[in-house]
């Protein structure tokens, strides 16, 4: 059975990916295609039910989970940290709504949350990884960084102006659940566990293997050195990854209790990882 499996270009999904990618792990009858595209191409994809598997962002499963079913590897949570607003100096907070930001998609759990922490500011989709240029340039006030963004700011001459991360931290005091891997629920229940087993294996011989898979890893990185390669994907890939479990299904439920008490969400999708 050929599986497309989508997940971002990006060092922490490709740690996690490496060893399905290099065939260090297989999951029998299950032949792989890795589709590379950045998170919001993939949150588009996903609401037309075209990937058989793919990662998300969490606020975008609330518009898939009738197609799509949870996987329990895979997520990315921060403890204490998450996406950022910066701009070229510093901003007042009562200010920021009033300033246009640079998102990296209307679907992403970063503009989720920018909604429930700034407001309603108006805002210009940008990749991901061109949000700092577009800030620099002058296309937009503030910008939304993910991704390695978040340690690298410093030394492209921007200032954190809002961490979102720790925003969430105080109100909820629960990690930050920023990503999840999707399976589409026509798969099967046999399907979905051998996926999920074969990822969990994946992320095992990662962490077994950190200098080798973290070789891979840096392909993405986009020019960060060894070590700041080592810091962002460790953030990202941590217990969670390996499984959501109880401990990780209790902040995806309160993001979506939260965003649904504020009308952000119209739906609360469940939480039922497998």
């Amino acid at each position: 059975m050929l599986i497309r499996v989508g997940h971002s270009p990006d060092p922490d999904d490709a740690f996690m990916f490496y060893a399905l990618n290099s065939g260090k792990v297989k999951i029998p009858g299950i032949t792989i295609e890795h589709v590379l595209e950045d998170i919001e191409s993939l949150n588009r994809r996903a609401r037309t039910g075209e990937l058989e598997v793919t990662a998300v962002s969490a606020a975008t499963y609330t518009l898939v989970h009738d197609r799509y079913r949870m996987m329990d590897p895979g997520a990315s949570m921060g403890k204490g940290y998450g996406p950022i607003l910066v701009a070229k100096g510093p901003i007042e907070r009562a200010k920021l709504e009033e300033k246009v930001v640079a998102i990296p998609g209307s679907h992403t759990t970063a503009a989720l949350l920018l909604r429930l922490y700034v407001g309603d500011p108006p805002t210009i989709e940008v990749a991901f990884d061109q949000i700092p240029r577009v800030v620099l340039e002058g296309q937009a006030d503030l910008g939304l960084l993910i991704h390695e963004g978040q340690i690298t700011h410093q030394r492209m001459g921007l200032h954190k102006v809002l961490d979102l991360g720790q925003e969430w931290e105080k109100e909820s005091g629960l990690p930050l659940p920023l990503g999840i891997n999707v399976m589409r629920r026509d798969l099967g229940e046999d399907t979905h566990r051998a996926i999920s087993q074969g990822l969990r294996d994946a992320i095992d011989y990662a962490y077994a293997n950190v200098d080798e898979a973290l070789e891979y890893a840096m392909r993405y990185g986009r020019g960060i050195d060894k070590e700041t390669c080592r810091r962002f994907v460790l953030m990202y890939v941590n217990d969670y990854t390996k499984r959501v479990g109880d401990d990780g299904r209790a902040p995806l439920k309160r993001l979506y209790e939260l965003a649904h008490a504020r009308g952000l969400i119209t739906s609360m999708p469940p939480v039922d990882p497998i």
